[in-house]
């Protein structure tokens, strides 16, 4: 019997040619901005196939997973829309368990952002719009570069309001580039290359090399002239990523917790009110010079409890002004503890002598220290859930004592 030949070689061309086509086409997933449905038969293929991608690994009983999903559906074609899309997908995880426990999942929802395949746990916000704003932030390159004032333009556009900015001009990119990398999730870099004289006029600067430090959100800005090496350059950085004057709640606590420096606080009556705006100025004219100290406020009428720890109330004579550790001690500065209407600015300086000089009464706050009180937070709500079921689970043992009768047992969807 015959042997049949081999096809001819273009055949065979073809062929693999069709075979990888009919793959591809298997493979190729949605670009339109809705929420991509995955499971163990295309999950690879979705990470081989798309660059940046974020997957939220549920369970179809999660309460928090229902709540997340609308807010996933509102933030994916705005992800998508990115110079850098990034492709929104979800992976029920209860049903794909071993999908599910390859990643690490042990709880729903989880979070991932994968690049290239490479997964990293996302736990910042959940609403549509500060998901966005932190996912941008990932996927964003270290140290951008930027050749042209509409190129400067565009990048301070893009970036927003809600981080810091760090643009060098004329600054050599490898200077910076480490401190891209390692701050990148707290602030935007870019290096401006070419440029003209109306951004120097912009951000107030008259030489170069120079690095300005922006924070839009705060309407602030610092330069920064050298030395552009050693602790020199990070201090600045580090020391920039905060605001000059910091307003005190839930939000900027966090960011303190990353900062070794002492607070000057001051607490006033309502950090909105003219007076208040006033002394802000006078605190941030104090912040240029000495950067070694982080100059806060915070209002009684915007967060009571928290003042309540330096023991103050309603009845204080406030503006007061203490130096605060960031945890359970602060200290007085003997004859400067409040703010006399006047020459605020003199006080101020009189107070950070004092300071400098050791003459203060150092105490404890009253309330928790500032990572009990940052616990706090999160930890109120999981004490009324355990005073809930504490109560429900006593309601019930009452009822059940009242009948002999066997109860059938319920299943709980949470």
């Amino acid at each position: 019997m015959a042997k049949t030949p081999p096809p001819p070689l273009p055949l065979l061309l073809l062929l693999l040619l069709a075979a990888f086509s009919a793959t591809a086409a298997a493979e190729e997933f949605p670009r339109d901005g809705k929420v991509i449905d995955l499971d163990d038969t295309n999950f690879e293929a979705a990470l081989s196939s798309i660059d940046f991608l974020f997957v939220d690994f549920y369970a179809p009983w999660c309460g928090h997973c229902k709540r997340l999903a609308p807010e996933l559906d509102e933030a994916a074609p705005v992800l998508a829309g990115l110079s850098e899309p990034i492709m929104v997908a979800k992976v029920n995880a209860d049903k794909y368990r071993k999908l599910g426990s390859k990643y690490g999942v042990d709880g729903f929802p989880t979070l991932m952002l994968f690049i290239h395949g490479v997964p990293i746990e996302y736990t910042g916000s959940r609403k549509a719009d500060l998901l966005v704003r932190n996912l941008k932030k990932f996927v964003a390159p270290d140290v951008s570069t930027l050749e042209s004032d509409s190129a400067i333009k565009s990048f301070v556009d893009n970036a927003g309001t809600s981080f810091p900015m760090f643009i060098g001009f004329g600054v050599n990119e490898s200077l910076i580039a480490e401190y891209g990398g390692k701050y990148k999730k707290r602030a935007w870099f870019a290096v401006a290359k070419d440029f003209s004289e109306d951004w120097m006029a912009t951000y107030d600067f008259n030489k170069v090399p120079a690095l300005v430090a922006l924070h839009p959100k705060y309407n602030e800005q610092c330069v920064f002239y050298g030395p552009f090496e050693g602790r020199f350059l990070e201090d600045f950085i580090r020391q920039s990523l905060l605001p000059l004057t910091v307003p005190i709640n839930t939000e900027t606590l966090k960011l303190l917790d990353d900062d070794d420096r002492k607070v000057v606080l001051a607490i006033l009556e309502d950090d909105s009110d003219v007076n208040s705006t006033q002394l802000v100025k006078v605190l941030r004219s104090a912040a240029h010079a000495n950067r070694d100290l982080v100059f806060g406020y915070v209002g009684v009428k915007q967060w009571e409890e928290f003042v309540e720890t330096f023991d103050v109330s309603k009845s204080s004579q406030l503006p007061k002004l203490l130096v605060w550790d960031r945890n359970e001690e602060y200290e007085q500065v003997e004859g400067s503890e409040k703010l006399e209407d006047g020459d605020q600015a003199s006080q101020l300086s009189q107070f950070l002598e004092g300071y400098r000089a050791g003459r203060t009464i150092k105490k404890k706050v009253s309330g928790p220290s500032f990572m009990g009180f940052m616990h706090s937070l999160v930890s109120m709500n999981s004490l009324y859930i355990l005073m809930f079921v504490v109560a429900l689970l006593g309601v019930m043992m009452y009822f059940a004592g009242q009948d002999d009768t066997p109860q059938p047992r319920r299943v709980h969807d949470e």
